[in-house]
């Protein structure tokens, strides 16, 4: 699969809690880093994610947020 984006971070599913219409999946990408995503449960299903599967967090976007205590 090749992408645009370079943010493409590798790793293992830890959870996926679907919703109504959305699921938030986890994604453990190592040193004790979660990303999680809100994506639709139909792209759930048509992925066939399921915890333990290897996955690849895909990160696109115009911009990127700071804050600090």
């Amino acid at each position: 699969m090749k992408l645009s984006a370079r943010n493409q971070l590798k790793g293992k599913v830890v959870a996926v809690q679907k919703g109504a219409t959305t699921s938030h999946v986890r994604i453990d990408v190592g040193h004790g880093i979660i990303i999680t995503s809100s994506i639709t449960n139909e792209a759930v299903d048509e992925l066939n994610l399921k915890v333990g599967d290897d996955a690849v967090a895909v990160i696109k976007a115009s911009d990127v947020m700071v804050a600090k205590d």
